[in-house]
């Protein structure tokens, strides 16, 4: 028996080509996106994970938070700060700070600050994209914690025909609310 083939490593060589990446949510170098009143900030692509995965730290304020979606990806919230109700294939649950929950691709899912408070959640996304649709689809601002500026009724008009148009793409599928 030749013990070599045993003690062979079965992971690929390591990819000199990719580096550390420290990412800090207040630098000023990193997008921070202001998307339907909330503000979102990239801390990790495409790029920086090899496809694999996007982390974003996302701001929200009272009131705040998307409309009912899907998407092909997996999403995974951690809450750092405050609480959040979400809405999972229509059964509503509320996550606290310390508090960490998976929405499985394909799902229906919402989530809204129902609090006073502003919240503060990692999101991971596997595979990575979902950050590309909210660079495309939201609006630069200076800060982590700075709120869009209020869109007027034209410009929401605009981002939501946007927002239909740029899903598909991103594998994102927006549900209307129950009425």
């Amino acid at each position: 028996m030749d013990w070599n083939l045993l003690t062979q490593p079965v992971l690929p060589p390591d990819d000199l080509a990719r580096s550390l990446v420290l990412a800090l949510s207040d630098d000023g170098s990193l997008p921070h996106i202001g998307i339907v009143g909330d503000t979102y900030t990239i801390l990790l692509g495409r790029k920086d994970t090899a496809g694999r995965f996007c982390l974003i730290d996302m701001h929200i304020p009272p009131g705040g938070g998307p409309g009912p979606h899907r998407h092909d990806f997996e999403e995974t919230f951690i809450l750092m700060d405050g609480e959040l109700e979400f809405v999972f294939r229509g059964e509503a649950k509320t996550a606290r700070s310390g508090e960490t929950v998976h929405i499985p691709a394909n799902a229906p899912h919402v989530f809204r600050n129902a609090s006073s408070k502003p919240v503060r959640l990692l999101c991971l996304c596997s595979p990575a994209g979902q950050e590309e649709f909210f660079l495309q689809l939201g609006v630069p601002v200076k800060s982590r914690i700075e709120a869009p500026p209020r869109p007027t009724p034209e410009q929401d008009e605009l981002f939501r025909r946007k927002a239909a148009e740029l899903a598909p793409k991103y594998k994102t599928e927006l549900l209307h609310s129950p009425e």
